[in-house]
This record gives structure tokens, C-alpha cells and sequence, in this order.
């Protein structure tokens, strides 16, 4: 697998010849309403959107968030043959938008690509967070899983448990918060570490873990987190291709 690393929650995946976004972000810095409240935007994307080229499939973990899905992501989705996410997502936002419901899966091109649960926050919280998604793809012999913004450890154990050990983790840090909610909107640096234990995972690439200034966790806190994993973490730089084994 290929990834470029956009920014935020926002990459490129290729695999099996087939090219998967995230998360599309791409406005510049600043900040982003939601209702009464705003998220503020610190670092602008490593590419544009123009520069994405082509794409198979958008993988939307949820569209309710501006550091998910923010104007600029949302006119992207317009060009986009396919976008799998929520049925809710789906109801807003219409095609090309696709609801992929938990444990359904749809073949792209030479991939499968299959809705897992997520569970944005603690326990109780989804009337207040809305609905999210994450996202297991397979293909080239290799499985990866796509967390999005999942804060939960017993989401993982279930994936887990259903999928078995997952060569590549693309796991959703940060440790997100806002007055929302009392905790966690995303994984912290040290239930990342425990989630890629769960998950067995051959690699972990964090996303959504800067560039955003409710995350209250960083690069540091990760690599930090993550000491004892030597070269199984691949933290990504902005704009650079890395390829994965």
C-alpha cells in the first residue's frame, strides 16, 4: 500500500491498483462553525484537492464535522464516482454518496472495502455526536483498517475479534475534545497504542492527530506512545508518498 498524507484526516490509499480518499479536507486555516460552536483550523492541507487526481472511492467516515468534511472536501465529493459512509450521511448529502452499514461490504475495482463500527465519543454520546463510521479494506493480500473518529476500545475488540489481526491500522488519534462532551471524541495517544495491540497490527499510521486545535494530543504524544513499536509506526510527512510492506 501507498499513502499521501494530506493532512488532518485527509489521505490518498493505494492498493491493488485501486486509489482511496479519506476524509477530504482541504480549506486553508482558520475557523469552521458548528451551530453555536466552532473548530479552528491551525495548519492548511500539504496538496490541494486539485492535486488529488482520480479516485475510485471517497471513504467518509461522517459528514457532520467541518475537520471530517469541510467545503472545500464537500465540493470534491461532486467529482467522485463513489462515496461509502453513513446512511445518515447518505440522506444528507445524496449521490454519489453510499451508505456501507456495518459489516457490508462492496467490491472497488480489486479491493473490498467493508463498514465497521465507530463510536465518536463515550458511551451515550452519539445523540450529541451524530454518526460515524470506519472501514476495513482488503485486497493484495493485505488488510487494512480505517478507524475514523472512533474513541472506543471495545469497537476495537469487536473489529478485532470479527476480523482477526490487520496488517496495516490506520487509526484516527489526536485525542479530540470539545465542551460537547465529557472525554474523548478520538483515540489519545495511549488507547491508539492499546487499540494496534488489540488489532495486531503489522503497521500503524496515525491521521487526524494535528493540524486541528481541539486535539489536545500531538506528534510528539504519539511517537512517544508509540517508542516501543520501532519502525511498525509510520508517522507520515505531509505530502510525501510512503509505501508501506
Amino acid at each position: 500500500m501507498e499513502i499521501r498524507y494530506a493532512g488532518g484526516p485527509t489521505a490518498v490509499l493505494e492498493i491493488g491498483g485501486v486509489r482511496l480518499l479519506t476524509d477530504p479536507t482541504f480549506d486553508p486555516p482558520g475557523d469552521y462553525p458548528i451551530g453555536d460552536r466552532k473548530l479552528a483550523k491551525t495548519v492548511g492541507p500539504a496538496f490541494a484537492a486539485e492535486e488529488v487526481g482520480p479516485v475510485d472511492a471517497v471513504l467518509l467516515s461522517h459528514d457532520q464535522h467541518p475537520d471530517n468534511l469541510d467545503r472545500s472536501g464537500r465540493s470534491h465529493l461532486a467529482s467522485a464516482s463513489l462515496v461509502l459512509s453513513t446512511e445518515s450521511a447518505a440522506e444528507r448529502l445524496g449521490a454519489p454518496v453510499r451508505a456501507l452499514p456495518n459489516w457490508t461490504s462492496v467490491e472497488v475495482g480489486a479491493v473490498r472495502v467493508t463498514g465497521v463500527p465507530a463510536q465518536h465519543g463515550p458511551d451515550g454520546t452519539e445523540h450529541l455526536v451524530g454518526e460515524v463510521t470506519g472501514f476495513l479494506i482488503e485486497g493484495e493480500g493485505k488488510t487494512v483498517y480505517v478507524s475514523g473518529d472512533n474513541a472506543s476500545l471495545d469497537v476495537v475488540r469487536e473489529i478485532a475479534g470479527r476480523t482477526g489481526p490487520v496488517d496495516i491500522a490506520v487509526l484516527f488519534a489526536g485525542g479530540a475534545r470539545t465542551p460537547l462532551v465529557d472525554g474523548y471524541l478520538t483515540l489519545s495517544s495511549a488507547d491508539a497504542v492499546t487499540a494496534a495491540e488489540i488489532l495486531g497490527a503489522g503497521h500503524v499510521v496515525p491521521l487526524h492527530f494535528e493540524h486541528w486545535a481541539h486535539f489536545t494530543q500531538g506528534r510528539d504524544t504519539v511517537e512517544r506512545a508509540f517508542a516501543g513499536f520501532g519502525d511498525r509506526l509510520r508517522l507520515l510527512v505531509p505530502g510525501e508518498r510512503t509505501r508501506l510492506a
